[in-house]
C-alpha cells in the first residue's frame, strides 16, 4: 500500500488526517503524489460514486478553492466504514476531498455483516505490517486496537476525534487502561473481559517506546505525556481551501449527542435549547451526526429552529458559510476548533456550560469534571454561558 497508513472511522477523523497531511506537506515542501492502482483515486473498493451519500446519490460540490500547499505524499487513507447513514454520507464527501488532494482512499466495509471482521483483518494485515507510520483518530476504538495488535508501527500519530484525544493523553500519561470518559463504570463487562488481551497489547502499542515514536496532532489543549510529541492543528488546510464565509445576522446553535450517550437528561436539554434559541435569536440547529431523529423532530417542533444535518464536518460547513455571526455550542471539540477555522471572520463562538443538575443520575461520575475541563480550556475569545436556576426554567447568562 504505502509507507503511511491512516485508519479513519468518522468524518472528523478524515478531516484531521487531511490537516495533518497538509502540515507535513507544507513542512516538507514536497509535491503531492497522485497514487493509482487498487488503492488510488479510482479505487473500486469504494462502492458507488466517490461523492455519493449512503443511498448512492451524488453529493453536491464541496466548493474547494485552489492555492494551498499540497498534502504529504505516500499516504493511504483506509475508511473503516461505519453503519449509520449520516456518517457514511459525510465520509463519502470527505473521501472525495481527500482524493482531490492527491491521497489514495480505500473504502473498507469493515462492519458489513458476517465475515467482515475476518476479511478486513486479512486484507489489511500486510499493508499494516509494511507501514512505517500509522495514523489513527480514535485510540478507544476496539477495531483500531485490534488492528494495532497485528503489528506495532515504528511511528504512530493520533489525530483528534472529538474530545477523546484529551482523555487518551491523560490516561496514557498515567499508565491507565483506556476507558471513554462517559462510561459510568470502569469495571470490565463480559465483552470487555473477552477483549482484555487485545486492549492490553493495543495500549502498549499506543504508548511510546525506544523503538516507536508517538505524535498527537491536535487543536485541543493537551499536555504531552512523557515521550509523546504534540503538534498543533491550526486548521490551516481548512482556511486555505474554503471561505471566508458569508455571515448571517443571527445565531446558530450546535447540537450535541450528550443525551444519546446517557450523560444529559433529555427534557432538560430540550428546555435549554429553547432558551438558548430565544436568548440569541437563533434560527438554525446544526445536528450532531449521532443525534436521534426523534429528538431532532421534537426540537424542530417545539422551538421552530431549522434542524440542519451537515453534509460535512461543522468546521468545513462554517468556513464555507453562510454562518451566523454567533455560534453557540455545548461543551465539545468545536469550541476549540471553530475559533481556529473561523479566525479573522468576525464570528463569535460561545459555549454553554453543563450545570450539574442537567446530568442524568446514571451519568459517569467523571462527566461533570470532564465537561467542565472542555469548557474551561476553550480559547480566551470563546464566550462562556452559565446557568442560573430559576423557579420555572434555567436562565442562561454570560459568565
Amino acid at each position: 500500500m504505502t509507507g503511511q497508513l491512516a485508519f479513519v472511522e468518522s468524518p472528523v477523523q478524515l478531516l484531521n488526517v487531511l490537516e495533518w497531511a497538509h502540515t507535513r506537506g507544507r513542512a516538507a515542501g514536497a509535491p503531492a503524489a497522485a497514487p493509482a492502482g487498487p488503492y488510488g483515486p479510482a479505487d473500486p473498493g469504494a462502492p458507488g460514486p466517490a461523492g455519493a451519500d449512503a443511498s448512492g446519490r451524488e453529493s453536491r460540490s464541496t466548493d474547494a478553492a485552489p492555492g494551498a500547499a499540497p498534502p504529504a505524499p505516500d499516504l493511504t487513507v483506509v475508511v473503516l466504514s461505519p453503519t449509520d447513514p449520516m456518517s457514511r454520507g459525510q465520509l463519502r464527501r470527505m473521501a472525495q476531498l481527500a482524493r482531490d488532494e492527491g491521497l489514495a482512499v480505500h473504502w473498507q466495509e469493515a462492519r458489513g455483516g458476517r465475515g467482515a471482521l475476518v476479511r478486513t483483518l486479512r486484507e489489511l494485515a500486510r499493508p499494516l505490517r509494511s507501514a512505517e507510520r500509522v495514523i489513527i483518530g480514535d485510540p478507544f476504538s476496539r477495531y483500531v486496537q485490534l488492528l494495532l495488535t497485528l503489528f506495532g508501527p515504528r511511528h504512530l500519530t493520533v489525530v483528534d476525534d472529538g474530545t477523546a484525544t484529551m482523555e487518551y493523553a491523560a490516561q496514557v500519561g498515567r499508565g491507565e487502561r483506556l476507558v471513554r470518559w462517559h462510561r459510568r463504570s470502569r469495571a470490565l463487562d463480559p465483552r470487555e473481559l473477552a477483549l482484555a488481551p487485545v486492549s492490553l497489547l493495543a495500549r502498549k502499542r499506543l504508548a511510546p517506546t525506544p523503538g516507536r515514536t508517538v505524535e498527537i496532532f491536535t487543536s485541543l489543549p493537551v499536555e504531552a505525556p512523557e515521550g509523546i510529541t504534540v503538534t498543533e492543528n491550526s486548521y490551516a488546510w481548512t482556511r486555505a481551501r474554503f471561505g471566508p464565509p458569508l455571515l448571517t445576522g443571527g445565531a446558530d446553535l450546535v447540537g450535541t449527542s450528550l443525551v444519546e450517550t446517557g450523560v444529559v437528561d433529555a427534557d432538560r436539554y430540550d428546555r435549554v435549547v429553547a432558551e438558548l434559541a430565544r436568548a440569541h435569536g437563533a434560527t438554525r440547529y446544526f445536528a450532531h451526526r449521532r443525534e436521534s431523529a426523534e429528538k431532532l423532530h421534537r426540537i424542530a417542533v417545539e422551538t421552530g429552529l431549522q434542524v440542519v444535518r451537515p453534509e460535512l464536518p461543522l468546521e468545513l460547513i462554517a468556513r464555507r458559510g453562510p454562518i451566523g455571526r454567533t455560534v453557540v455550542s455545548f461543551p465539545s471539540t468545536v469550541v476549540h476548533t471553530l475559533p481556529l477555522a473561523l479566525a479573522g471572520t468576525g464570528v463569535r463562538v460561545a459555549v454553554c456550560e453543563i450545570a450539574p443538575e442537567w446530568l442524568r443520575a446514571t451519568a459517569s461520575p467523571r462527566a461533570q469534571g470532564f465537561l467542565a475541563g472542555v469548557t474551561g480550556t476553550a480559547a480566551h475569545e470563546v464566550d462562556r454561558l452559565t446557568s442560573r436556576s430559576g423557579n420555572a426554567t434555567d436562565r442562561l447568562e454570560f459568565g
